[in-house]
């Protein structure tokens, strides 16, 4: 329950998240922010507080090399298994290993990370995951090309999805790398 949004210009990725920890029918506005950088990355986690803890403080990120989606689909996420694993936070569901979703910007680029590890760029250069997703995609791609900076773009998607999902809630916190 939260909404994430990412998208990126030029060489940079700008990447937003609300402030929900929700479970169930109870919400509460946590002060440890979704969104966060960790030595060359950014990220912005949904599915559990535990998951962003971990990549957060726990992960160890080798400097990105050789061909960038390679690295992610191989070396990165080798290391978010093993970090996931050893945290206490990787699941097995009928022999599938399962981690979380979080969108993550890296040297320009923007990658959504599901939950089975799959790694996607999206073609439209912006992505949302959580609960208000599609609110939030719906009012980057209303945005695009409309002349408006990145951090208010973001900034807008978060608003429409926190008007129109009981699951988002602000303040929002956007930053750049």
């Amino acid at each position: 329950m939260t909404a994430i949004v990412g998208l990126t210009r030029g060489k940079s990725v700008y990447i937003g998240g609300d402030s929900a920890g929700v479970s169930g029918l109870s919400l509460s506005v946590r002060a440890d922010t979704k969104v966060f950088r960790n030595k060359r990355y950014l990220f912005g986690f949904t599915s559990s507080f535990r998951m962003g803890q971990l990549i957060r403080y726990s992960l160890s990120l080798p400097k990105p090399e050789g061909d960038l989606d390679r690295f992610m689909v191989t070396r990165f996420i080798d290391g978010l298994r093993d970090c996931l694993k050893s945290g206490g936070y990787a699941r097995k569901e009928e022999e599938q290993e399962l981690g979380g979703t979080f969108l993550v910007g890296v040297e320009g680029r923007l990658y959504t990370i599901y939950d089975d590890y799959q790694v996607a760029r999206a073609a439209d250069g912006f992505a949302a995951v959580g609960c208000g997703n599609d609110i939030a995609l719906g009012a980057l791609y209303a945005t695009a090309g409309r002349g408006m900076r990145p951090k208010a773009r973001v900034r807008l998607a978060l608003s429409a999805a926190e008007r129109f999902s009981a699951g988002v809630r602000g303040p929002f916190d956007c930053k750049k790398i």
